[in-house]
């Protein structure tokens, strides 16, 4: 599963219960409950609109205490800072939508090959060989210019150096052909799984290689 999809989920899901919370707060505000002759759940303190969120007696209790402000406080920053984090994450995106390809005589007619397009053409390419579980690449923007980052994953016994040599003869050169270009820089993370004892998972080993 992409990042990006992982990334979706838990916005929807963190959105969803934001949603929720924010329901009940203006359903107990507006009295809606009284009005509509709705139970609200066990579990929620706001019923009506005169009715705190903390009650008086817990208020007294934990603001009493030394540690309440500095965990209050503490807890909240963290939070700010990581949803702060997060959104800045998410608004630098590394990934390109596509490639322009050179057309030398066509009369200023440019192209633009969408980048999802030229990732599924490189997992395949480099899926055809037995040994490869798994496959996935990606387009990105490194240092001014495309780079494909790629992460293979492969069978017990399968060979790392011959992977590297099909996708460098094959798929990426086929992809630096097709779109005219002078180089496409990769990095390709491989994972070679190894055998288990039935009952266990398998693991695997790691490696990185450059592409230039």
């Amino acid at each position: 599963m992409r990042r990006s999809v992982v990334n979706r989920v838990l916005l929807g899901l963190l959105g969803a219960v934001l949603l929720g919370v924010g329901v009940l707060v203006l359903a107990g505000g507006l009295d809606l409950y009284r009005r509509l002759g709705v139970d609200p759940p066990g579990w929620w303190p706001l019923t009506s609109p005169d009715q705190p969120v903390v009650s008086t007696r817990s208020r007294e209790r934990w603001v009493g205490t030394s540690w309440w402000w500095p965990t209050v406080i503490g807890g909240l920053s963290v939070l700010v800072l990581g949803a702060g984090w997060w959104l800045v994450a998410q608004l630098r995106r590394t990934g390109l939508p596509g490639i322009e390809v050179l057309t030398p005589g066509a009369g200023g007619l440019r192209l633009k090959v969408s980048a999802r397009a030229l990732e599924e053409a490189l997992e395949q390419g480099t899926a055809v060989l037995p040994e490869v579980e798994r496959a996935g690449v990606r387009l990105v923007r490194a240092a001014g210019r495309p780079r494909l980052r790629g992460a293979v994953r492969l069978t017990p016994g399968g060979d790392p150096v011959g992977l590297v040599e099909h996708f460098e003869d094959g798929p990426r050169t086929d992809a630096v052909r097709s779109l005219g270009l002078a180089e496409l820089p990769a990095e390709l993370r491989i994972r070679v799984l190894q055998e288990a004892p039935a009952g266990k998972r398998r693991r695997g080993r790691r490696g990185h290689r450059r592409l230039e």
